[in-house]
């Protein structure tokens, strides 16, 4: 056999603190991933026809093994993509969350439905076949289970490509599947190439596909989807608004605003990377922001601090999107820079000022840039916060609830927030709008995506 060639980065493990390569794996063959498509195929039969309570049994257990090795999955993603343990843990553990909420409710959820007015007519959800998952870097764990926890359940099985920095994440949840009774087949990980990728969702033996990551990719795998007739979920980048109308401690404000900004170091699909706050409360809130971004110092072997992005290029191109506006007329507050040397810690960044003409007013910043706008009415706000290509997620505070649910409502987003950063759990349907793709993961629609609701109608 040989290895099928391709011009993408290869399957490494790179730690981003130090740009130290310890590990590398093939691109698979065409003969593995063939195998992989038709154990896909020929295993399907045998798991959409077993019971639903026997496929959520076995989707529970793969759930509590996350939690159960999630020191060992930390330290996985830690030092593939960078991740502090901390995090890396919590999201390992959040896991376990999502398998269970699928465990408990999917058999339901699934249920055969009456067709209202009819008692001879029902509504059947049923497996379609094989789905091909693409999955990223950034919660390596977190969106492998929100793709595979629903899909188990419904009883299509699976192939999984993940991201070409996170081959040992891969493996582990490979691992986690089968020691929790996935059978053979029903969930197969392949060190695929974009070739590879295009030629499956091709195969008639696939029956869907579902990628979370860049716009570029989305676009190139509908395409692909498209021309072939198959069924496909995206859910690609976001540049959040996260308006504040006006707060009665301000300090805090920046508090919240500034974690939530933090998390996996600013690189999270959605994420606030556009803070839009009120001309009266807006001087203090950059202030507030600003000392505590300046307060933060790149981690270390001797002392925590913040994380490194995912790995050089990532960070390079970060900056060329904080020079541009800075060159631009952009005030840079703090950070702003990329320490020497081959790691990925890029200092944390406060940017105001920012104008139509810059990268940053349209363009995603997937790192630890807050960008902050200053506006003078509601009106303002929403309109701003509307004006760029995504549709993922947005937030909106106040002390006057209603005041907020107003500007709320009027977000061309797929998940408007009232005085809270995100609306977030196993329950609860993920996805966006625009340029953020389309479809849903998690809660009661995440199971929807990826089955046959075929009516059954008996003549009486």
């Amino acid at each position: 056999m040989t290895t099928q060639t391709s011009t993408q980065p290869e399957y490494k493990v790179t730690d981003p603190a130090t740009g130290e390569v310890s590990e590398t794996f093939p691109f698979a063959t065409d003969a593995e991933v063939e195998a992989a498509t038709s154990g896909a195929a020929a295993a399907f039969a045998d798991w959409g026809a077993r019971p639903v309570e026997e496929r959520a049994a076995i989707a529970r257990r793969v759930g509590e093994l996350f939690t159960e090795r999630a020191d060992d999955l930390a330290a996985i993603a830690t030092k593939e993509m960078g991740k502090s343990h901390g995090q890396a843990k919590g999201e390992a553990e959040f896991c376990t969350d999502i398998f269970g909420y699928y465990a408990d409710n999917g058999p339901e959820l699934i249920a055969t439905k009456p067709v209202p007015g009819y008692e001879n007519a029902h509504v059947e959800y049923r497996p379609v076949g094989t789905i091909v998952g693409v999955m990223p870097w950034n919660y390596p764990y977190y969106q492998v289970a929100r793709f595979a926890a629903p899909n188990l359940i419904v009883g299509n099985t699976m192939i999984l490509k993940h991201a070409e920095n996170c081959p040992k994440a891969a493996l582990a949840i490979a691992d986690i599947m089968r020691d929790a009774g996935v059978p053979d087949g029903v969930y197969t990980n392949v060190f695929a190439t974009f070739e590879q990728v295009a030629g499956m969702i091709a195969d008639p033996r696939i029956h869907g596909v579902s990628l979370t990551g860049s716009e570029r990719a989305g676009a190139a795998v509908a395409a692909e989807a498209g021309k072939h007739l198959k069924k496909v979920v995206l859910e690609l980048g976001g540049s959040d608004p996260y308006i504040i109308l006006d707060s009665d401690d301000v300090d805090a404000a920046a508090e919240t605003a500034w974690e939530t900004r933090m998390e996996n170091v600013g690189q999270a699909c959605n994420s606030n990377k556009r803070m839009i706050v009120m001309d009266d409360i807006y001087d203090d809130f950059v202030a507030g922001l600003t000392r505590r971004a300046a307060e933060l110092t790149p981690r270390s072997a001797d002392a925590d601090g913040y994380a490194p992005m995912v790995s050089r290029k990532a960070a390079e191109g970060l900056l060329a999107q904080v020079q541009d506006a800075v060159e631009k007329g952009a005030t840079l507050h703090t950070g702003g820079t990329l320490a020497d040397g081959p790691g990925a810690f890029f200092a944390p960044t406060v940017l105001t000022g920012v104008t139509p003409e810059m990268r940053a007013y349209k363009e995603e910043l997937f790192g630890p840039v807050a960008v902050v706008y200053k506006v003078s009415s509601d009106d303002e706000a929403v309109e701003l916060a509307n004006v760029v290509d995504y549709g993922l997620g947005g937030a909106v505070f106040s002390t006057d609830e209603e005041r907020a649910v107003r500007a709320a409502s009027r977000l061309d987003v797929g998940m408007a927030n009232v005085n809270t950063p995100a609306g977030e759990g196993a329950d609860l349907p993920f996805g966006g709008t625009k340029r953020s793709g389309f479809g849903r993961e998690l809660g009661p629609l995440g199971i929807e995506e990826f089955v046959n609701k075929r009516l059954f109608y008996v003549q009486r």
